[in-house]
């Protein structure tokens, strides 16, 4: 991990501890209604301090302490609503976004000298961050897009809240991973409000495995690694929606062959227990050749893959041996793996954004930016997790926590 990220201006801390009320879970969206008007009020006057910060900073290199702390003070409230609305976490927030008054809550560095020309330019240049932040948090108010006026797509935080509603409602707790994800995504919103308002310009990171995420992963028979080279072909990117068709070609006939080894593993796990070893090995490697495929054109990673599925490409799969299976789980599969394609396609929307900024840049610089290549990665374990789930490769489920290895 880069140390300077963990030095961004911005940062998130947590202090959730899983714990759901069931009564305000069930009435999240009304208790929450005088927050959004009161939110809706404070963004009108905010738009007006951006405004006037903008013209300071501008001509002062600095954003003055009084606009700093009340523009500061907008998005902390704002991250501490969207918390409460996600189900993030549980207590009803207080109006003023007075620091630490929160489970989650966002700290903000001091004013610091900012570069005069990224400031006259820096509604243009945060749009590649707001469009990113739009497929994690959804929305597209000023602040982050979260909660505040406006629409805008789903985005994966809301898709995890609402995964996170269910099974809030029945056990009294937020799925930890659910949790995770949507720390990850309000980090990255609260980064993208500050770069849009001036407090900061340092730009938003997407890497997920910044704090505060959980150190490590836990143990999984799908996991993925990661070779960190951000060098990209200038000719191969411009070029590299053509240069997949052979790829897409053969992976369109492999999956052919595929759904019917898949529905044969299904049978043979229902009787036996476990999944015949040929057919384990024989979708591993469509599983993992597919992985190698989309990586390839979604910009993460730059050499042409092979044809085979064979470990050794820079973004990898491994996978465990068969293993004992419980057989209501494998009965019952098709059914229980909706919720981790509902949140892979969440994932999926950060994905494609991450492929549209990678092929530009890519283009432009010869070079995928580190936080957008790990975002990528994180996107690609998780769907390996959930394709493996369901072609009968493990009976675990998926790990939606935003990280890429163990």
């Amino acid at each position: 991990m880069h140390a300077e990220a963990h030095d961004h201006p911005v940062r998130l801390s947590s202090s959730d501890d899983l714990r759901r009320s069931r009564l305000t879970v069930f009435f999240r969206l009304l208790l929450a209604i005088p927050h959004l008007i009161w939110l809706l009020l404070w963004g009108l006057a905010v738009f007006l301090m951006a405004i006037a910060n903008w013209l300071a900073t501008l001509l002062g290199g600095t954003s003055p302490s009084s606009l700093h702390e009340f523009i500061a003070r907008y998005i902390r409230y704002e991250t501490h609503v969207a918390a409460y609305v996600s189900l993030t976490a549980n207590p009803f927030p207080g109006f003023t976004g007075e620091p630490g008054s929160y489970p989650i809550d966002v700290e903000f560095a001091p004013p610091a000298i900012q570069n005069r020309w990224k400031t006259g330019f820096r509604l243009i240049l945060a749009i590649p961050a707001l469009i990113l932040n739009s497929a994690m948090s959804g929305g597209s108010s000023g602040g982050g897009g979260r909660s505040g006026s406006g629409g805008g797509s789903v985005g994966l935080l809301w898709v995890s809240a609402f995964l996170g509603w269910w099974a809030a409602l029945f056990t009294g707790r937020m799925p930890e991973q659910l949790r995770d994800a949507n720390l990850y995504a309000l980090r990255y919103g609260a980064q993208t409000g500050s770069y849009l308002l001036l407090i900061t310009e340092r730009y938003p990171d997407a890497d997920p495995e910044l704090p505060p995420v959980p150190g490590q992963l836990r143990p999984h028979p799908i996991t993925v690694s990661v070779e960190e080279d951000l060098r990209r072909s200038r000719l191969t990117v411009f070029f590299r929606l053509l240069l997949t068709i052979p790829h897409f070609v053969w992976l369109t006939l492999w999956s052919i062959v595929a759904l019917f080894a898949a529905v044969g593993s299904w049978f043979v796990t229902l009787f036996r227990g476990t999944a015949p070893d040929p057919l384990h090995r024989f979708l591993a490697r469509f599983l993992r050749y597919s992985t190698h495929v989309y990586a390839y054109v979604t910009l993460v990673t730059n050499p042409f893959p092979g044809f085979t599925g064979l470990e050794g490409y820079p973004l990898d799969v491994q996978f465990a041996p068969p293993e004992r299976q419980n057989r209501w789980k494998t009965g019952f599969r098709i059914v229980l793996v909706v919720p981790a394609l509902f949140l892979s396609g969440g994932v999926w929307g950060v994905l494609l954004t991450v492929a549209i900024f990678g092929w530009f840049t890519g283009l432009f610089v010869a070079r995928m930016p580190r936080d957008l290549m790990r975002a990528g990665a994180y996107a690609f374990r998780y769907t390996a997790q959930v394709n493996s789930y369901l072609f009968l490769l493990t009976d675990r489920y998926p790990d939606a926590t935003p990280r890429i290895s163990e």
